[in-house]
């Protein structure tokens, strides 16, 4: 959410700011529940609410009370409970982890130390500091845990905790379906955005061939007519991984959804309603992802198509921050924030569309792509290789875009995340392609 251009007064105060909304976001994840469900966990997929609170003071006071400030650890007996490679999700509840009132207490003490650090660090230093960066990089973590805290929300059972205004209504989408993006080459990921991460660096010129892509992200009710179809007892649309996945999983539809009298009905944050058939679909894994593209006689979008879909500008032949220019995202660009609990519907936020008229590429849903999680050339760790290093390989599919639960800040035309196929618990959806030369 940083402009390369900015002076440091003007990173300060937008590191402040995107502290404070990071905090404010947490508080609420974290008060709209009583302390049983901060300490429970709702899924094994997921670590107690209470961990990831107590997580987030901890890497701050790491980073910036730490390393930025070179301070003395205030708890380091707690480094261990809450590092995130010692002690797998499902171990966590086991832990002698801290009370809500005491992580509460221990994340409020970081911060205000933290701010304290902020005031006086000089952002033309060492690369940590540069232009902010660390403090960039701590407001990026604690969002990231905010939408896990809220992906735990979903997962949670009972009634609903938490309310937001549903998105807009839209006049329906009646452009294209697809869009021609042109071949040739454009500038993939970023060596000047200040808080950016390392697997985002550096910038590198991609050949790209000309394909198409969806103008908008399959929705319910495309997805439905495969599930009706009997796309999941066909192995002919699926990966061999995926159809053992499917047949073990015993995978029926995306993850929430129920048939009952007729209809299809999900629940959703502790609400349940009919499936909207505009919506983007949501909780799909890449397994379904890809399935659903073959089914429809496409394929998912490389890494590669989907950035540049979603920043080449034909006509500077330059490379945006985002698919609408360079301007930070604001409510008419797209569905970020937690501002909803849910997607807006397709073919919504034409102020957000990219130079080619593709929407939605920002917010909304979390989207699949064809590609392995791997660096880019000339890719270096920093400042720590288990932020990106340890996940690059075939384990990983790269998903793109963003979702309504990413806030701004974590989330830009070049940002990169990664999940295994099998998972749908993440607010993830997609859009398909094919090559221009497909009939």
């Amino acid at each position: 959410m940083t402009d390369p251009a900015l002076d440091a007064e003007t990173l300060r105060e937008r590191a402040v700011a995107s502290l404070v909304v990071a905090r404010d976001r947490t508080t609420l994840l974290t008060s709209c529940v009583e302390d049983p469900d901060l300490t429970a966990q709702h899924s094994p997929l997921m670590s107690p609410l209470v961990w990831d609170l107590a997580h987030i003071g901890n890497q701050e006071e790491q980073w910036l009370l730490r390393a930025v400030a070179g301070q003395e650890a205030i708890r380091p007996e707690i480094d261990s409970l809450y590092d995130a490679f010692e002690h797998p999700r499902a171990e966590r509840p086991s832990l002698p982890l801290l009370s809500p009132g005491e992580a509460r207490r221990y994340a409020a003490d970081v911060r205000g130390r933290a701010l304290d650090v902020l005031e006086r660090t000089a952002f033309d230093g060492p690369r940590l500091t540069e232009a902010g960066f660390a403090f960039g990089m701590i407001a990026q973590h604690e969002q990231q845990h905010d939408e896990t805290m809220l992906i735990t929300h979903q997962l949670r059972k009972g009634p609903a905790a938490l309310t937001a205004p549903d998105p807009e209504p839209v006049t329906p989408y009646t452009g294209p379906a697809e869009i021609l993006v042109p071949g040739g080459p454009f500038t993939m990921g970023t060596s000047a955005e200040p808080w950016a991460l390392d697997n985002e660096r550096p910038a590198h010129l991609r050949e790209v061939a000309p394909f198409w892509i969806d103008a908008t992200p399959v929705t319910n009710g495309a997805y439905q007519a495969f599930v009706e179809d009997g796309g999941y007892d066909d192995p002919r649309w699926w990966t061999p991984e995926g159809w053992a996945h499917v047949r073990r999983a015993r995978l029926t539809a995306p993850l929430y959804w129920r048939r009952e009298g007729g209809q299809w009905l999900r629940r959703r944050f502790g609400v349940t309603e009919q499936v909207p058939p505009d919506e983007p679909v949501l909780h799909v894994c890449w397994y379904e992802a890809d399935a659903y593209a073959r089914w429809a006689g496409r394929r998912l979008p490389t890494e590669t198509e989907w950035e540049k879909a979603a920043r080449h500008d034909p006509a500077t032949d330059r490379s945006r921050r985002y698919p609408w220019g360079d301007a930070d995202p604001t409510p008419e660009h797209a569905n970020l924030g937690q501002r909803h609990l849910r997607p807006a519907p397709a073919g919504s936020f034409p102020a957000g569309a990219s130079p080619l008229g593709v929407r939605q590429l920002i917010g909304d849903v979390w989207e699949w792509t064809a590609s392995d999680f791997l660096p880019y050339p000339g890719f270096r760790a920093f400042p720590y290789k288990e932020y990106s290093e340890v996940f690059f390989g075939p384990e990983y599919k790269v998903l793109r875009g963003g979702s309504f639960a990413v806030d701004p800040v974590a989330c830009r035309g070049t940002f990169r995340n990664w999940d295994h196929p099998i998972r749908r618990q993440i607010f993830s959806g997609f859009r398909t392609a094919r090559s221009a030369g497909d009939a």
